[in-house]
């Protein structure tokens, strides 16, 4: 099991975005940073010194996101439900220090990417597994992926995780992809220090935040959830910290969870929390690993 370690010995509760060391010379890429968290992570990135990659879709959403953005910002396109797509993207890049894997869909209908994967566990995981294996070798500090509390509710089927023989369920496929970005971040961590790298993987998640993660269910749920935004979420600056300190701060142990340290994880700042006891099971991630491998071509060799 991974160590979960504080090194402000619990002075962490506080922290913020005015709290980031100067971060010049460096080169941050962000997926999904055109709106909500990503954008957040990014801009405050930026305003610390460093060089961001604003990665998205949508590159016309993207440079208006960028243009409000202080410091030096390029956005790039990516869709991490297109391989071809990843491919070119990292295909495009240099050394980089750290790579956010912040974009993701959650609860959405049954879909599935242009590789044929079922949208959420294409999204959130393949093509996040897929761009940090073609990326690492150029990657000098961390990798930090974005998880989720709803990865408590997942179960990681192997035999069907594209939901092609289940009949489908949008928050359990949720759970699962989310589960799935823990399980990747923790065997990363293991093959890394297996390997004698200094580099580091971190997971983090924002606890309720509100952004328009939660309007694309097709669904009246999007109604309902615009209604929680407002009465009980905390903002997505504030959402957007656990990411912006799994990031940024040096002393971090690797392999660490980062989330918000107020009721349930619900809200608040960053802190050290612990994830499933499902998410730290060794066999059933490198089986996710083998088979993420597979299915997307990618394989990831940690010298």
């Amino acid at each position: 099991m991974i160590r979960l370690t504080d090194p402000y010995c619990g002075a962490m509760s506080k922290w913020s975005a005015a709290d980031i060391a100067k971060q010049s010379g460096r080169t941050f890429v962000v997926t999904g940073a055109n709106s909500g968290l990503g954008a957040v992570t990014a801009t405050e990135l930026a305003r610390s010194g460093a060089h961001v990659v604003v990665a998205c879709r949508d590159t016309a959403k993207g440079k208006q996101a960028a243009a409000a953005m202080p410091g030096d910002v390029e956005v790039r396109q990516l869709d991490l439900a297109d391989l071809t797509s990843v491919r070119e993207f990292a295909a495009g890049l240099g050394e980089i220090a750290v790579l956010v894997n912040n974009a993701g869909v959650m609860a959405t209908p049954k879909r599935q990417t242009k590789d044929g994967f079922e949208l959420q566990i294409g999204t959130n995981h393949l093509g996040h597994f897929a761009l940090t294996g073609l990326l690492l070798d150029r990657i000098t500090d961390r990798v930090v992926t974005m998880s989720s509390a709803a990865h408590r509710t997942g179960r990681i089927d192997l035999q069907d995780l594209n939901w092609e023989h289940r009949r489908y369920q949008r928050w359990p496929a949720y759970g699962q992809s989310k589960l799935a970005n823990l399980l990747f971040t923790y065997e990363l961590q293991r093959r890394l220090t297996a390997a004698g790298s200094t580099r580091k993987a971190f997971a983090a998640h924002p606890g309720y935040a509100a952004t328009n993660l939660q309007s694309h269910t097709d669904s009246i749920q999007d109604r309902l959830m615009n209604v929680t935004n407002r009465i009980i979420a905390q903002s997505a600056r504030m959402g957007a910290l656990p990411a912006l300190y799994a990031a940024t701060v040096p002393e971090l142990a690797g392999g660490s969870f980062i989330g918000p340290d107020g009721l349930f994880e619900q809200r608040g700042h960053p802190k050290i929390v612990k994830s499933s006891k499902a998410s730290y099971d060794e066999t059933t991630a490198a089986a996710l690993w083998t088979l993420s491998q597979t299915l997307t071509g990618v394989t990831i060799d940690i010298a």
